[in-house]
C-alpha cells in the first residue's frame, strides 16, 4: 500500500466505519454526528453555473401528467393508499405554507358571503318546529312561584309532580321515584341538585327542607330555620341558600349540623327567585314586591347588600340567569304586571337592556354555545302566552318562539352539556327541545386579520 494512503487510514477516528444502506453502492450512514459528502456524487459544475451565471437558465426536465400523478399519489397517500397527514397545519412555523392554502379558502368563502350591497349573509339560525320528546308528568303544581325541576350533572332530571319527586335518567330513560312528602297539603315546592350532582335538596310547602342522596335513596340531612313556604334553592359549593315565603334568605353550611350560619330579611314578600353566580361570589334574590338584590358572599348581612333593582314594575321577580360569558351580566323577568327582560351590568349597577314581551316571564337559561337568551312564558296580556322565545345577545332581537305548551310554562332547566333544553308545562308535560343547537365554529372577521398576520409574523 501506498505510504501516504496507508497513514490516511491510520489518522481516521475510531468511530469512522460508514455501512451500507439499502445496498447502495452510493449511500452511507456514518455513526458520528458530523456529515461528510462524496464529492463524487455531486455535479460542481452545475453548481458553479447556478451560482455564477444569474442570465442563463438551468434546463428543467419537462416530467409527463403521468409521472405527476404518481408523484402527488405519493407524498399524499401512504403505502396501503390512506390519507397522509404529513401537510396537516399544526402551528408549527415549518408548514408556513400551509397558512396560503388556509387564507386562500377563507378568502374564498369570505367573498361568497358578500352580496352585492356590500353586506355578509350568516346562515340565521333556524328553531325546532316541535320537541324531540314529551313526558307526561301528571299532578305537577301550575304555580308561578315553585321551581320544581332541576337538571343536575349527572345527567339525571329531578322533579316533583304532587307530593312526590321522581329522577329520570336521561341516558338510559330510566325513572325512579326518590320520595314522596307526607302530611295534608304538604309537598315539595322547589329542588336544586348540588354542584357535582351527589345530592339533592329538596324544599316543601310547609317550610321543611331535606338533603337526599340519589344514590342510596335516603335522606342525609334535615334542615331548619323557615316558617313557610320554601319556594327557591340555590347551591354555592357547600353552602345551601334557601329562599321563603316568610321573607327570609338562610346560608347552611351542610358540613355541619343544622345551624344556618347566616339569615337575612331585606324582601317585603315572598322570596321566589335565588341564583349564585358562576364564580360563587355574588349571590342575587328576586321577590314578589318586585325587587331584584345582589349580595356579595362576604358581606351578606340584611342592610348590607350591593345593590337593589326597583324596575319590574310592581311584578314578581322568579327568573334570574347569570350570563355565563360575561360575569357581571344578571338577566332578569318580571311577572304577569310587568312582562320584560332586564339586563344588569353588576359592577356598575346599570340596566343595559329591556325587552318587553308582554307576557308572564317564568323561566330564563342562556345557550352556552351561541350569544342567547331563551324565555319561557305564562299569562299574557296580548293573546300570546304559554311559549318558548329565544333572543339574541347583546343586540336582544328576537330569533323566534315556539307555541306548544297549552297552559304556561312553569319551569326551564338545561342538559349538562348546554344542547338540550326542557320545559315543564302547567299542561302536565315536559318537553324537550334541541334549541341551543351544537358549539358554534365561525370564521370571523378578526379571525381572518389574525390569519393574515401570522401569514406574514411567525409566532416562533
Amino acid at each position: 500500500m501506498d505510504q501516504s494512503k496507508k497513514r490516511a487510514v491510520q489518522l481516521q477516528p475510531d468511530w469512522y466505519s460508514p455501512r451500507r444502506l439499502h445496498d447502495s453502492p452510493t449511500q452511507y450512514e456514518f455513526p458520528g454526528d458530523r456529515f461528510i459528502p462524496n464529492r463524487s456524487l455531486m455535479n460542481l459544475d452545475q453548481a458553479h453555473c447556478l451560482l455564477t451565471n444569474k442570465v442563463k437558465e438551468v434546463h428543467k426536465p419537462n416530467f409527463g401528467k403521468g409521472y405527476r400523478a404518481m408523484l402527488r399519489e405519493s407524498l399524499t397517500l401512504d403505502s396501503e393508499g390512506r390519507p397522509f397527514r404529513m401537510l396537516v397545519f399544526r402551528g408549527s412555523p415549518k408548514s408556513r405554507r400551509k397558512w396560503n392554502y388556509v387564507i386562500d379558502d377563507m378568502r374564498r368563502d369570505a367573498d361568497a358571503e358578500v352580496l352585492s350591497n356590500g353586506t355578509k349573509q350568516h346562515e340565521s339560525r333556524r328553531l325546532p318546529t316541535k320537541e324531540v320528546k314529551v313526558l307526561d308528568a301528571p299532578k305537577i303544581k301550575d304555580d308561578f312561584y315553585v321551581n320544581l325541576m332541576d337538571w343536575g350533572r349527572n345527567n339525571v332530571l329531578a322533579v316533583a309532580l304532587g307530593s312526590a319527586l321522581y329522577l329520570w335518567n336521561a341516558e338510559n330513560q330510566e325513572v325512579k321515584k326518590l320520595l314522596e312528602v307526607q302530611g295534608d297539603n304538604d309537598y315539595p315546592t322547589s329542588v336544586a341538585w348540588s354542584e357535582k350532582a351527589t345530592t339533592l335538596a329538596i324544599g316543601c310547602m310547609k317550610s321543611k327542607l331535606q338533603i337526599w342522596d340519589p344514590e342510596t335513596s335516603k335522606c342525609i340531612r334535615s334542615l331548619g330555620g323557615h316558617q313557610s313556604r320554601i319556594a327557591a334553592i340555590a347551591w354555592n359549593g357547600h353552602t345551601l341558600t334557601t329562599g321563603s315565603r316568610d321573607r327570609s334568605i338562610i346560608n347552611h353550611d351542610v358540613r355541619v349540623g343544622n345551624s344556618p350560619t347566616s339569615r337575612i330579611k331585606a324582601h317585603t314578600e315572598e322570596v321566589c327567585g335565588l341564583k349564585w353566580s358562576s364564580e360563587g361570589n355574588v349571590l342575587a334574590s328576586g321577590g314578589n314586591e318586585s325587587s331584584i338584590y345582589i349580595w356579595e358572599a362576604s358581606k351578606m348581612s340584611s342592610s348590607n347588600f350591593l345593590h337593589r333593582f326597583n324596575a319590574h314594575n310592581q311584578a314578581a321577580v322568579k327568573a334570574l340567569a347569570w350570563c355565563p360569558y360575561q360575569f357581571n351580566v344578571l338577566a332578569s323577568g318580571g311577572g304577569t304586571g310587568d312582562g320584560c327582560i332586564k339586563i344588569w351590568n353588576i359592577k356598575k349597577g346599570t340596566c343595559t337592556h329591556s325587552i318587553e314581551t308582554k307576557a308572564q316571564i317564568c323561566g330564563l337559561e342562556w345557550n352556552r354555545h351561541h350569544k342567547e337568551i331563551l324565555s319561557g312564558h305564562g299569562y299574557g296580556n296580548s293573546g300570546v302566552q304559554n311559549h318558548l322565545c329565544l333572543w339574541k345577545y347583546p343586540s336582544m332581537t328576537k330569533v323566534g318562539e315556539i307555541n306548544r305548551h297549552e297552559r304556561r310554562v312553569i319551569n326551564l332547566s338545561q342538559s349538562p352539556d348546554g344542547l338540550t333544553v326542557v320545559s315543564a308545562g302547567g299542561d302536565e308535560t315536559l318537553r324537550f327541545w334541541d334549541i341551543f343547537g351544537p358549539p358554534r365554529v365561525e370564521n370571523s372577521a378578526s379571525d381572518f386579520e389574525n390569519l393574515l398576520s401570522l401569514k406574514t409574523s411567525l409566532i416562533r
